[in-house]
């Protein structure tokens, strides 16, 4: 399915986030980031604002991880990945920036984080200021924190380079991805 009409609002907590939506199903959504773990990393979310995975009904669950499914698949093939991380950070002890349940699609190749640690280092970076969704939505927006959001300490090798994305770049690569999505729909990828 494509991306929503561009009348449409999709909300990722209490974000907008219809721009960087390019895959759509009745009950999931998946959105590119605003800050990517790894390039490729992207987020598969319920369209109801929900806060914990036990909150969603079954139906939502189903929807959800088919859609996890069908995009990680699309994302292992475009972004020429090997393995993936799929993870799910559910409530704020656990690392969960942004009030809404939402799965992380993360594209992996052999040794693509041996300069920082190897490859469990992707943990701590999705538990880390890198991996703060919340914050770094709200920085964009030019919001405050609010109480009861997650504090984390920044990551002692926290990678300052890794700059928020513009709408524009985010908006280039949803519509790509959602070309590519559209290929999977249609009869798989061209061989």
């Amino acid at each position: 399915m494509s991306p929503l009409a561009k009348d449409a609002v999709i909300k990722f907590g209490s974000f907008v986030v219809t721009s960087q939506v390019f895959h759509t199903t009745p009950l999931s959504y998946a959105l590119v980031n605003l800050k990517p773990l790894l390039p490729g990393h992207v987020l598969v979310s319920p369209r109801r604002v929900v806060p914990r995975f036990h909150d969603l009904s079954a139906a939502e669950v189903q929807d959800l991880f088919l859609t996890v499914q069908r995009v990680s698949r699309m994302v292992e093939r475009v972004f020429d990945a090997t393995s993936l991380n799929i993870a799910i950070q559910d409530g704020v002890d656990a690392g969960q920036s942004v009030p809404h349940v939402h799965a992380h699609i993360i594209p992996r190749k052999r040794e693509d984080l041996a300069d920082k640690g190897g490859t469990d280092a992707i943990y701590g970076m999705m538990n880390g200021e890198e991996g703060d969704l919340g914050g770094q939505l709200r920085e964009r927006d030019g919001k405050e924190k609010e109480q009861g959001q997650r504090i984390r300490f920044p990551a002692v090798d926290a990678d300052e380079s890794r700059k928020p994305r513009s709408e524009e770049v985010m908006v280039q690569e949803a519509e790509w991805l959602a070309d590519e999505m559209a290929k999977d729909e249609v009869g798989g990828p061209e061989v």
